[in-house]
């Protein structure tokens, strides 16, 4: 979930950490940080998170029988 609490730390999603590309996130706390790493000034920020994709639908391949009850 996206608004979850109980995540894994990374710098990816902290409030002290801002991303400068190539995976890779500045902390205001530890300078230069990679987005797997996390220390214990980590903060969650729920709107740096990004939603798992979602599966995609099949374009084709249905028969009626798949929309009946």
């Amino acid at each position: 979930m996206l608004f979850n609490r109980d995540v894994k730390p990374s710098c990816a999603y902290c409030r002290f950490g801002a991303a400068m590309g190539c995976d890779e996130f500045a902390c205001l706390k530890r300078g230069i940080m990679n987005s797997e790493g996390f220390c214990s000034s980590f903060r969650y920020e729920p709107t740096k998170r990004v939603p798992e994709a979602l599966p995609r639908l099949m374009e084709s391949g249905y028969t009626a029988e798949d929309f009946s009850l």
